[in-house]
């Protein structure tokens, strides 16, 4: 017998959150415990396709070194989904079903454990329940499943593209690492939304840290991948380096006062973005989590965007329309074939309106904002949103579910104080005079109601929280 365990590749997603090596072993306790001779092969998750049967039949045959060779003269498949069967059916097999009607599902029994239902243990073979109790994974299931910010695929959203994010992260690395290594204190370190282990491998080359533990904590699969390919590809000469796949929202990951450092970077906002309910309730969550697992003396170093130190002040934004096109209405960019194009051939001002259609139904913001003399009135914080995302077309969707200035410094600074830290003197807002000179001047400018210039607010923050 032949198990095409497909989406292999698949261990925290909500569509398949156990990992392939547990199913494997699920199936092959049951196939010793029955008397079957089985093979179990790992198929790769594939895009939605009317090839996914022939997929699946070559797959097996590279699996086994093209030593098992199926086609519907040796093989009856048994399938336990209708859209599934009809692909084999449609390539000559007899499809056998494997569910009776009316009886539970695989996907309903998931639902049953990621509900803390028990009634699934009635349903599964005692082989799978004795797999499932000893790796606990019906608590695994349950924090996946129910995690409010990954979604079906093991992302933060769908339209994200992880290729360009993960050039970025590496690229920003040796720069942010300047930034804030003098604050990083040897043990336990941590790296909350680590994204591809780039910071850990510029700590893991520093001789002061080579004793250290080095650990690193990213949500995004796609991201998580990555960070383990580095490690198995022996780019980190620390052997105590260590990642997970985990929304740290979702439950303790380490015990109490047992981290030394802890960094997030690019990272806060992101929480605050996607909190599930009320944002401040679900970042001051997070930091309380991050204080509970702090040693004492250790630190957390968060570096990230932050909202100007005044988000309310109503300010006067003109936006230069001369840089491209400037249609007459916003257009559903989930309709188009190339939306980062589309949005690249709008002027500044243009995109303005596009951004104000897409942020206020991805991100559940107001933006409000009203048009007086062909310039825009609105709050600075808003402005500041729009200003230093708008040359983000690659991602310009995924982007549009993030609020930078959500918060601004003084804010983040009272989450980490009412979690228990004290801000070392160092911590400080700062403004990218890059991004100000090169991207946001020479197209936009921002003055008082009757006319007066405004200095450019910070964009950054460097929080430096210990305990």
């Amino acid at each position: 017998m032949v198990w095409a365990v497909t989406s292999a590749n698949h261990h925290t997603t909500k569509r398949n959150p156990v990992p392939y090596h547990r199913r494997e072993a699920a199936i092959e306790r049951f196939s010793l415990q029955n008397g079957l001779r089985s093979l179990v092969i790992g198929v790769t998750d594939t895009p939605p396709t009317d090839d996914f049967a022939d997929v699946t039949i070559k797959a097996i045959e590279a699996g086994t070194d093209d030593q098992v060779q199926l086609d519907p003269a040796n093989t009856v498949v048994a399938c336990s989904t209708p859209e599934v069967a009809k692909l084999y059916e449609q390539l000559g097999y007899q499809v056998i079903d494997v569910e009776p009607p009316g009886e539970p599902r695989p996907w309903d029994v998931l639902l049953m454990i990621a509900e803390g239902n028990d009634g699934w243990r009635d349903l599964a073979d005692p082989s799978t329940v004795d797999v499932f109790d000893r790796y606990a994974l019906d608590a695994h299931i349950r924090r996946c499943v129910n995690d409010p910010v990954v979604g079906d695929d093991g992302g933060l959203t769908t339209t994200r593209d992880y290729k360009t994010y993960a050039d970025a992260f590496e690229t920003a690395a040796d720069r942010k690492w300047l930034q804030i290594k003098d604050f990083v204190r040897p043990g336990r370190i941590l790296d909350i939304g680590c994204a591809t282990g780039a910071t850990l491998q510029l700590i893991d080359a520093d001789p002061r840290f080579h004793e250290s533990d080095l650990i690193g904590v990213e949500v995004a699969r796609h991201l998580y991948a990555e960070c383990v390919h580095k490690k198995e590809q022996g780019l980190f000469h620390n052997p105590n380096v260590y990642f997970y796949q985990r929304n740290m929202l979702g439950s303790a990951v380490f015990p109490p006062r047992s981290i030394d450092t802890t960094l997030t970077l690019a990272l806060t906002h992101e929480i605050w973005s996607y909190a599930d309910g009320s944002r401040p309730a679900t970042v001051q969550r997070f930091a309380d989590a991050v204080y509970a697992h702090t040693a004492p003396g250790g630190v957390w170093v968060n570096s990230d965007v932050c909202g100007p130190a005044e988000p309310e002040r109503p300010v006067v934004l003109a936006l230069d329309d001369s840089d491209g096109a400037n249609p007459d209405d916003v257009t559903e960019l989930e309709a188009l074939h190339d939306p980062a194009a589309y949005v690249a051939g709008l002027s500044t001002r243009a995109r303005f309106f596009q951004f104000a259609h897409d942020f206020r139904r991805n991100a559940k913001v107001p933006f409000a904002y009203a048009e007086r003399a062909g310039k825009l009135v609105l709050r600075l914080a808003d402005a500041m949103d729009f200003l230093t995302r708008k040359d983000y077309v690659d991602n310009w969707l995924s982007e549009t579910h993030e609020q930078f200035c959500g918060l601004n410094f003084a804010g983040w600074s009272a989450v980490a104080e009412q979690a228990g830290f004290s801000i070392d003197p160092a911590s400080k807002p700062w403004r990218n005079d890059w991004v100000i000179t090169h991207r946001i001047a020479p197209v936009a400018a921002i003055t008082t109601a009757t006319g007066d210039p405004i200095d450019w607010p910070d964009t950054h923050q460097l929080l430096i929280a210990r305990r």
